[in-house]
């Protein structure tokens, strides 16, 4: 650990050498600051969006509107979390149009994230706070792909075994 302004902070887990604009497969996580649960809850083994939670999921789904090189796979809202498969595409140039300039992940989350924030803000829910930074992984192969897949659609299902495991309460 190194420190910044006379505290310590973690490193980023992120690779140094690699272009995070680079069209590719990422798998990021995105946690509420204290892991509150914002979201919704778990019912029967499913995810019950609440207002808050359907504004998240309003707002994920309207990432590739803002980034047009911007796909979205599986995602999973859980009452403290995202989970989401985020695809960066080549940009593209058209006679008509200048190639777009290549959004980073990092951008891409932070204009989500903000939009949230920004949102909850203004109706009521100025106590919502996202945990500084995300998650993510570059995703390498297709087995990678499938098994994080499996994981997306099946953390609803471990919700009560998993969720007060040390590992998962540390913010990042």
């Amino acid at each position: 650990m190194t420190k910044y302004k006379k505290t310590f902070r973690i490193e980023s887990t992120r690779l140094k050498e690699w272009d995070y604009s680079n069209p590719w497969w990422y798998y990021v996580t995105l946690n509420t600051k204290g892991h509150k649960e914002w979201f919704g809850t778990i019912e029967k083994n499913k995810m019950v969006l609440n207002g808050m939670g359907e504004l998240a999921e309003h707002f994920w789904k309207l990432i590739p509107t803002h980034f047009q090189n911007v796909e979205l796979d599986y995602y999973v809202i859980m009452p403290n979390h995202i989970h989401g498969i985020i695809i960066i595409n080549p940009t593209v140039e058209t006679p008509d149009r200048a190639s777009l300039r290549s959004s980073s992940l990092g951008q891409i989350m932070n204009q989500f994230k903000g939009s949230v924030k920004r949102w909850a803000n203004k109706n009521g829910y100025s106590t919502f706070v996202w945990q500084t930074r995300f998650y993510d992984s570059i995703i390498r192969n297709e087995k990678e792909l499938y098994n994080i897949r499996k994981y997306i659609e099946q953390n609803p299902l471990r919700w009560e075994l998993e969720k007060d495991q040390l590992e998962n309460i540390f913010d990042l």
